[in-house]
């Protein structure tokens, strides 16, 4: 879905319709966010397959992963929405991208604060989640190595 509305984007924004470019933009960010955050779940994912291997029973897994992966998204664009619905729109309204034809985020800040930070938290997790994975791999290496020379002895 962020594919088909970032190709589409350009087009809808031709029909310079405020509202559409808002509903456009929104969803671009939205879509954006929730494939970050879905990111972030498969490396939670990740976590608890190779490091957390047994007894790790969590009821109702997929329902609660969707609900963090579209949920938490989608309480970033409504906080944005209740803080102003205008920080979303088309860039060739500014001066400083007269020639753009696409809606987007418009003010610096909040896109600094809500794709930027997010991401960068993200990536934080994931790369934390990575560095996890390959200790605990490294660690059953080394134990499995060191089993194998006492049997030869």
């Amino acid at each position: 879905l962020l594919n088909i509305v970032f190709l589409t984007n350009s087009w809808l924004t031709s029909f310079n319709q405020p509202g559409l470019c808002i509903t456009v933009a929104m969803l671009l960010h939205y879509f954006l966010l929730a494939a970050f955050t879905w990111m972030c779940l498969e490396s939670v994912h990740f976590y608890l397959a190779l490091v957390k291997v047994f007894n790790v029973y969590v009821p109702k897994y997929i329902l609660k992963c969707c609900i963090a992966g579209w949920g938490i998204p989608a309480i970033v664009i409504i906080l944005v929405l209740l803080i102003n619905k205008d920080f979303y729109g088309n860039g060739s309204l500014s001066k400083s991208h007269p020639y753009s034809n696409f809606c987007w985020i418009q003010d610096n800040t909040v896109f600094y604060v809500s794709v930027v930070a997010y991401f960068f938290l993200i990536f934080l997790m994931n790369t934390a989640m990575f560095i996890t994975v390959l200790l605990q791999v490294h660690s059953v290496k080394t134990r499995t190595q060191n089993t194998s020379r006492l049997w030869k002895r």
